[in-house]
């Protein structure tokens, strides 16, 4: 049971913060309807930032430069290259961001090269253990920083006018526009923002029990994926479940790996894709998803 207790918590918390990098995808897809493949490339350039900064500025003013770096590179991609291709087909789009990852990721990885690098962060390896139950205090701070950071996003969503433009922009964006909409200024917010809730992220997906930051780091996008699909592209809310539902059947599947060792290794790596798979047959639009959407 207690084994059960820290697989569950050590889920909860990293289902957290796959739920802060869907949550960057679905902002996009609300804004734009286009499926931002170049996320995992924000991801990495923000944790790159904040690692490289750490040891002169100190962790906190590292992690503010870090995650104004990749709002700057989100709403940089958009202003140069995704407003140029606007009237494009969806999936056009979408493949363009494609190019975009490619070219981010390359130049973040040959800086990188084999390194590992630490982002400084002031809870090491330090646990805390109550009633037998051992949990890290880096997955405690995961944990309250995406609650804090998503519920304050949900507010922002629905009392701001930035918030009420989106929404528009989401149902009809040709009406929003007539209504006085600058659809351009809503797609420039939304990139920004989802490059700062990556840069975030970053962070708690590269402190302990993980070496730190490296070239498969953005490879964590990847899991945050399949949160966004089965929670539905198009739901801030079924982001925040999505991520809960991948990162407790990841925590779970690996952690009884031994008992599944029929099923083959890297179950949990391959868990949330089949749990999204299941989902997607019996509710193609996810969970929370608008039925009349189209797919990417």
């Amino acid at each position: 049971m207690t084994t059960f207790l820290e697989l569950l918590l050590n889920g909860v918390s990293m289902g957290s913060v796959y739920a802060l990098v869907a949550l960057g995808f679905v902002v996009i897809f609300r804004a734009t309807e286009v499926v931002n493949f170049a996320h995992a490339s924000l991801l990495l350039a923000g944790g790159y930032v904040t690692a490289s900064l750490h040891d002169d500025l100190g962790f906190w003013p590292a992690l503010g430069v870090g995650v104004a770096a990749a709002a700057v590179v989100g709403a940089a991609v958009e202003f140069l290259v995704m407003r140029r291709y606007r009237g494009h087909d969806h999936s056009v789009l979408a493949i363009v961001t494609i190019g975009v990852d490619i070219l981010l990721t390359t130049e973040l990885t040959r800086r990188l090269g084999t390194d590992v690098l630490t982002l400084g962060d002031p809870w090491g390896d330090a646990v805390t253990t109550v009633g037998g139950v051992t949990i890290a205090h880096t997955r405690i701070a995961a944990f309250v920083a995406a609650a804090l950071l998503i519920t304050g996003f949900l507010l922002v969503f629905r009392y701001t006018s930035w918030g009420v433009a989106m929404r528009a922009a989401a149902e009809s964006g040709e009406t929003a526009a007539l209504m006085g909409v600058r659809l351009g200024r809503v797609s420039l917010g939304a990139w920004a923002v989802a490059g700062a809730l990556a840069a975030v992220a970053a962070l708690f997906l590269t402190v302990f029990p993980t070496p730190g930051l490296e070239r498969a780091t953005s490879l964590a996008a990847l899991k945050a994926f399949p949160a966004a699909i089965l929670g539905g592209l198009d739901s801030t809310t079924g982001a925040l479940v999505g991520g809960l539902v991948v990162g407790v059947t990841e925590s779970l599947a690996t952690g009884y790996q031994s008992e599944l060792a029929f099923m083959g290794r890297g179950l949990g790596d391959l868990a949330p894709y089949l749990v999204m798979t299941v989902i997607l047959l019996l509710r193609p639009s996810g969970l929370f998803g608008t039925k009349e959407l189209a797919r990417v």
